[in-house]
């Protein structure tokens, strides 16, 4: 599974005119998954998002110090997005093969998902903690990027990996 990991203020996602998920200060992951993604896949990325400290002490003088299931209003939105294992080396066109087809992804997308809203029940606002966009539509995603911080993870890669052990 890939991931980028933003920090921000605020997002949301937009279907077709309607908001269908917004969020305050916190996350936004955008997830792709591959056709060799398993279920570990799902628990490294999870694991990773939950424990990733790219948040300041309360007195905001050192950085690096919270995650977000450390703020007490922290947020999450998730999108999910096939785009991430788009392959431009035979190219102009982006050849998207190694995305995991629809009903292969989708069930791994919802495993993500409720494993982030276990890892987030402590948080104020629970039931608002872990949003996420529609599977497979065409969204718009707005955000404000804090920072800005941007993380690129990968569950694939073994420098990737060396960070998710060391967090545990």
């Amino acid at each position: 599974m890939r991931a980028v990991i933003q920090k921000v203020k605020s997002a949301s996602v937009t279907v077709e005119g309607k908001v269908v998920s917004q969020i305050g200060r916190g996350l936004v992951v955008l997830v792709g998954i591959c056709n060799e993604d398993t279920f570990d896949d799902v628990d490294k990325l999870a694991n990773t998002v939950l424990k990733l400290r790219l948040f300041e002490s309360d007195d905001g003088s050192k950085m690096w110090q919270k995650s977000v299931t450390d703020l007490p209003k922290g947020q999450l939105l998730s999108v999910s997005q096939f785009t991430l294992y788009g392959n431009v080396k035979k190219g102009s066109k982006p050849d998207f093969h190694r995305a995991a087809k629809g009903h292969i992804a989708l069930e791994l997308y919802q495993q993500f998902l409720e494993k982030l809203k276990n890892g987030m029940k402590h948080v104020e606002e629970p039931e608002n903690s872990v949003q996420d966009g529609v599977f497979g539509a065409m969204m718009d995603v707005a955000l404000i990027n804090d920072g800005p911080v941007t993380i690129n993870y990968d569950t694939k890669n073994p420098k990737d990996r060396q960070i998710e052990d060391i967090q545990n």
